[in-house]
């Protein structure tokens, strides 16, 4: 599998509190001082393009609250070899940013919402804030941040009733939008734990009880592990991301930049490589790019399967 997509973690300053993004409560913020200023994001991603990086995702925290994000965005559109940038937020902000950020050169954008029932929002978000995210996917399709993906973590006893898999499969009826399902992984030391956790199988039996079977798509929306299906007559798609009921470690094309200067290579593992030393200590490029080509060569050797579990909040590591 070639490596090409680099998932870069911008601030992981969050204004939500979502249940399963930040389970270790207050602990784990990083100073800002520790956090990555735009001329080195910069010049690691200008490096990873010389390592056949393509394809780049901006994530937090929440990337909105950076105050330069605008910057970033166009900082990154700039650089020779990116053919594709995107972003993941909560959307509370689209609604005023979409605009800027389509000029900047953003291209598309990931949206998480895990439900369409306000108080379950309020209950999953720690905010009654969802009317915001619901102006901000409008305000991103009106735009031209194409193509919307709308991503929704399942958990048990909370957002997976078929009322609620009903509401958030209906968007892909209505709207071009890509609705993605994602099984939920515990990442504060209860992997193994199962009583939270929905099977994208039992998600799919409710979407096809409600809508009727889902039809087959060729449709490949992005670059990820999503299997895409149609509703009949639908404007968009329905996904399904089964991080925990499959493996596809040998598909996995991308890297994570901490927002404090770490590389991972496996989401799940606790190895890690420190970038930010390097840059910080005066390394030059040349210096730089003999780590991220070991990074590159050893990033196979990295899977689900055989790493150690690290507890770790998700807003961390941009997910």
């Amino acid at each position: 599998m070639r490596i090409d997509y680099l998932r870069v973690s911008v601030t992981n300053k969050c204004n939500l509190r979502c249940i399963y993004c930040h389970p270790l409560g207050d602990f784990g913020f990083v100073e800002k001082q520790q956090v990555l200023t735009n001329q080195e994001l910069l010049r690691i991603v200008r490096l990873f393009t010389q390592c056949g990086i393509k394809k780049v995702r901006l994530t937090g925290g929440e990337p909105l609250l950076r105050d330069d994000i605008d910057e970033l965005v166009d900082g990154f559109s700039s650089i020779d070899g990116i053919k594709d940038l995107s972003i993941t937020t909560n959307g509370i902000f689209l609604g005023s940013l979409a605009a800027d950020l389509k000029a900047a050169g953003l291209q598309r954008v990931n949206i998480s919402i895990d439900t369409m029932d306000r108080a379950v929002y309020r209950q999953m978000t720690g905010h009654d804030l969802l009317s915001e995210v619901i102006k901000g996917i409008y305000k991103a399709i009106e735009v031209g941040l194409s193509p919307v993906k709308i991503n929704s973590v399942i958990v048990r006893g909370l957002n997976n009733s078929k009322e609620q898999i009903r509401a958030l499969a209906g968007m892909s009826i209505r709207l071009p939008v890509a609705v993605r399902f994602v099984e939920y992984y515990p990442t504060d030391g209860k992997a193994k734990s199962t009583h939270n956790y929905v099977p994208n199988n039992e998600i799919r039996e409710i979407i096809e009880n409600e809508f009727g079977k889902l039809e087959s798509t060729s449709i490949k929306i992005g670059y990820g592990p999503a299997v895409y299906f149609k509703i009949k007559d639908s404007a968009g798609a329905v996904g399904f991301i089964s991080g925990r009921s499959s493996m596809f470690c040998s598909e996995c094309n991308r890297l994570r930049l901490t927002s404090d200067g770490k590389i991972k290579p496996c989401l799940y593992s606790a190895h890690q490589y420190d970038l930010k030393e390097l840059l910080r200590n005066g390394a030059d490029d040349e210096e730089i790019l003999r780590m991220l080509g070991e990074i590159l060569r050893r990033k196979g050797s990295y899977t689900k399967s055989n790493s150690p579990i690290e507890e770790f909040s998700m807003q961390s590591i941009g997910g």
